[in-house]
């Protein structure tokens, strides 16, 4: 049984059941791929990519005499090291073995024409068989692109990355983008319609916020970083309307690091914090025997970082320091030193360790 989930570009490019359903266009295959899709819209990008390669190498064979192409595959055969038959009549494992090679090289050629030749900003996928069509965005430039989705939500895209999305989201009940690449997303606020990012295994879901998805599909590792907000992840085999243990709550200055070997979740905190209020509450941390607990949630505030303590232990601790200015990290530094404690970075928290003052 195929694993149509495990499949790349290539991959379906190479499968017969694939070939059979671009080129037939079965009521049958049609029913079966739309469903597929449905269940696993991470791969929409795969398998609209798929489909144009297919169809560019049956427009190709439409225009190129017969006799061209036998001299020419039979080439490319003696380059890979496969010692042609000569073809007095063609067998079925020849046409096969043809056709695989065939597609090989046109995979790596239009890989390559893909990321190089210039595309215009917007465009429809053609002969995408879906429930509903959806617009794709890609960047094949050096610079990021920025842009607006239906919904008012800006997204800036990177180099060599790519979005899809529905012309509209006022017929779903919640707002999909499909990723490859690494894309910032300022979120606009529709709490009756969640915001969702497609990105291979994982999925994060938000009402309204900013944060980053990096899922290159080369990549060993897709991140997911939040500047404001909150923004839930999962993985796509878990169901998003459940609560599980697996679904990940991310805060601003939180990262989530998912490892796509081993299916695995690490929260971190990112090595350098951003501010994520207005300037002046940042300004004012200097303190002057000022109580642990107020420069701890002072800290909190400016960062949006949970820090946790031994209130009781820790009571009796005053700080004297300017803090202002000073990266995150060092402001830790300066208090800890203070107090005579030190912090570990645990779940993406700050954990204060200390016997107190």
């Amino acid at each position: 049984m195929k694993d149509f989930r495990l499949y790349d570009i290539t991959d379906f490019v190479l499968d017969e059941d694939f070939i059979r359903w671009v080129q037939q266009n079965r009521p049958e295959d049609n029913q079966f791929w739309n469903n597929w899709l449905r269940q696993h819209p991470e791969k929409h990008l795969a398998v609209a990519e798929a489909r144009r390669i297919i169809d560019s190498i049956r427009m190709e064979a439409s225009t190129i005499p017969e006799a061209e192409v036998e001299q020419e595959i039979d080439k490319l055969l003696q380059t890979i090291g496969t010692t042609p038959v000569i073809p007095i009549q063609r067998s079925a494992t020849r046409r096969k073995w043809w056709y695989a090679a065939a597609i090989a090289v046109l995979c790596i050629s239009a890989t390559w024409y893909f990321m190089q030749r210039p595309k215009p900003r917007q465009y429809v996928y053609a002969n995408m068989v879906m429930a509903k069509q959806l617009i794709e965005h890609a960047n094949t430039s050096t610079e990021t692109e920025t842009f607006s989705l239906p919904d008012g939500s800006v997204l800036t895209l990177a180099p060599n990355s790519r979005v899809s999305y529905a012309h509209s989201f006022d017929s779903s009940a919640t707002r999909d983008v499909y990723l490859l690449g690494e894309a910032f997303f300022n979120v606009s606020k529709n709490p009756e319609r969640p915001f969702r990012v497609f990105a291979n295994e994982i999925v994060a879901k938000v009402l309204g916020t900013s944060f980053t998805v990096r899922s290159f599909e080369n990549d060993t590792t897709i991140r997911v970083i939040v500047r404001t907000g909150k923004v839930s992840v999962y993985a796509q085999s878990d169901k998003p309307a459940s609560k599980q243990d697996g679904e990940i709550i991310l805060t601003p200055n939180q990262q989530l690091v998912y490892e796509k070997t081993y299916q695995k979740f690490q929260k971190v905190l990112l090595e350098n914090p951003a501010i994520i209020v207005a300037p002046p509450l940042e300004q004012a941390m200097v303190y002057e025997e000022a109580p642990l607990e107020k420069v701890f949630n002072d800290l909190s505030k400016v960062y949006g970082i949970n820090i946790v303590c031994d209130s009781e232990m820790l009571s009796n601790c005053t700080v004297t320091a300017d803090l202002k200015n000073e990266p995150f990290y060092r402001k830790l530094d300066l208090i800890c030193r203070a107090i005579g404690a030190r912090y570990e970075l645990i779940d993406g928290q700050v954990v204060i360790q200390g016997a107190g003052c």
